[in-house]
């Protein structure tokens, strides 16, 4: 029997003061849309993922761990494919990139966005078919373009006019026409938090739409003739669970397309409406699925071509967060748990900041389970801290544990499988966490944890 999780609603209760959090009727109850679809509840009250206990992951693999149920990967990168049949589906390595990952999102089926020389590197180390891969930047060096030339990269999306004359000169040279689409900043603001809205004017990314970059930009390319100017891109933040956002931002994207082809004669084939599609992380969320956002997406473009009688060019989005984020939980041990003058009960985790700074740089909220039991004490509201020499290090905010939560003890918090792992760093010089894939009861090792001697390695002074 699948089990799920206690969900409160989560965010500092601050000034609100505790009565807007309601205790779960059982703790060790979990809500389905947070977790990988194969996490359970053994008999005896532990998780299991795909079949494997959590206490045997802990004393095969150590904690912290970040944990990754594959066939939910994959089942993710299918219901996508499903849903948008005949739409390009970029994954957005940026989320999450390691080798095993590439050659999953490969073998699904899914093109891949990089945006850095190390993640083409990866993709194209793990076997991913360059004309595969899009690449993204809004500063890529000459040798980062030039790599992608060499390697056949089947498209880069422009983000500057340094960008446009180094690439062009680049292919002039090699003889070559590189497929580009030009990032359009379309004023879009999502209801997202302020550092990861993208598409708003005041920003590092893409040529403004509003101030005539983006039309300038177009009739560069056009006009040079070295480049294969193949469409427009357009992408307006992360974490996005209303679409209208993406209705304006098509309706103006589509317009410019409109423009260049009155002006130049040029209707552009592709249309890349990018990614950003929210998960749930609490119970709070209400994400949509594939299938609803494959038809709000086509009816918003079909409306807006035909209001500008274009052709309907051919689509492609980028989602990221909503493949492997849900596929992955992380693995604590609770250090210490101590009761702070009866303000607040603290449960210090073996982890923290260095693997997770999503709540503390974006105030992101989290759930959390008990993983290595179940315990019939009462709810105790908690917040899961970190070990590091920071008082920022927030893992969970407010969550309901069980009152004997104890030292020693497993939790489990899902949702980490986006921008966990790939924003890790090495505070106080902490080794960052594996990633341990689990498949049909079978654990491997996807990404090493790194050691004190990987640390001590790159010390050469």
């Amino acid at each position: 029997m699948r089990a799920h999780e206690a969900g409160a609603m989560h965010g500092d209760i601050g000034d609100r003061g505790p009565g807007w959090l309601r205790p779960p009727a059982d703790v060790n109850t979990l809500v389905p849309q947070l977790w990988p679809r194969q996490v359970e509840r053994g008999a005896d009250g532990a998780l299991t993922v795909a079949g494997l206990d959590v206490r045997e992951l802990a004393a095969g693999y150590g904690t912290p761990a970040y944990v990754l149920d594959e066939d939910d990967l994959r089942s993710r990168a299918r219901d996508f494919r499903a849903a948008f049949p005949d739409v390009d589906v970029y994954y957005a390595g940026k989320a999450f990139l390691c080798r095993a990952v590439v050659r999953m999102i490969a073998e699904e089926g899914l093109h891949l966005d990089v945006c850095s020389g190390g993640e083409l590197a990866t993709a194209l180390s793990a076997g991913m078919p360059a004309e595969r891969i899009g690449f993204h930047g809004n500063n890529k060096s000459v040798a980062e373009l030039t790599r992608a030339l060499d390697a056949g990269v089947g498209r880069i999306i422009l983000d500057s006019f340094t960008e446009i004359d180094r690439l062009t000169a680049l292919a002039r040279e090699r003889g070559v026409r590189p497929g580009v689409l030009i990032r359009v900043t379309v004023g879009v603001e999502a209801h997202t938090h302020e550092f990861i809205a993208t598409a708003h004017e005041d920003q590092k990314f893409g040529f403004s739409l509003a101030g005539g970059a983006a039309a300038a930009a177009a009739f560069t390319v056009l006009d040079e003739g070295v480049l294969d100017l193949r469409g427009l891109h357009s992408h307006i933040g992360s974490q996005i669970f209303d679409t209208s956002g993406f209705e304006v931002s098509a309706r103006r994207v589509l317009a410019l397309q409109a423009q260049i082809r009155d002006a130049r004669g040029v209707e552009l084939p592709e249309l890349d409406l990018g990614g950003g599609f929210g998960i749930a992380y609490t119970t709070q969320d209400d994400p949509a699925t594939p299938d609803e956002l494959a038809k709000r997406l086509r009816k918003i473009v079909d409306s807006e071509c035909a209001a500008e009688n274009l052709a309907v060019p051919h689509l492609s989005i980028e989602p990221g967060r909503a493949i492997v984020g849900p596929a992955v939980f992380t693995l604590y041990t609770v250090g210490t748990v101590k009761d702070v003058d009866g303000l607040r009960t603290y449960v210090s985790v073996d982890g923290g900041m260095s693997d997770n700074i999503r709540t503390a740089l974006y105030d992101a909220s989290y759930s959390a389970t008990l993983a290595d039991r179940a315990s019939t004490a009462e709810p105790l509201l908690a917040r899961v801290v970190g070990k590091h020499c920071e008082s920022g290090d927030i893992v969970v905010k407010d969550e309901f544990l069980p009152a004997d939560v104890q030292p020693g003890d497993l939790v489990a918090v899902p949702g980490t499988g986006a921008y966990c792992r790939s924003m890790a760093s090495n505070y106080n010089h902490v080794p960052r966490p594996p990633v341990v894939a689990v498949r049909d009861g079978r654990a491997r090792l996807i990404v090493r944890r790194e050691t004190e001697e990987d640390l001590l390695a790159l010390d050469v002074g």
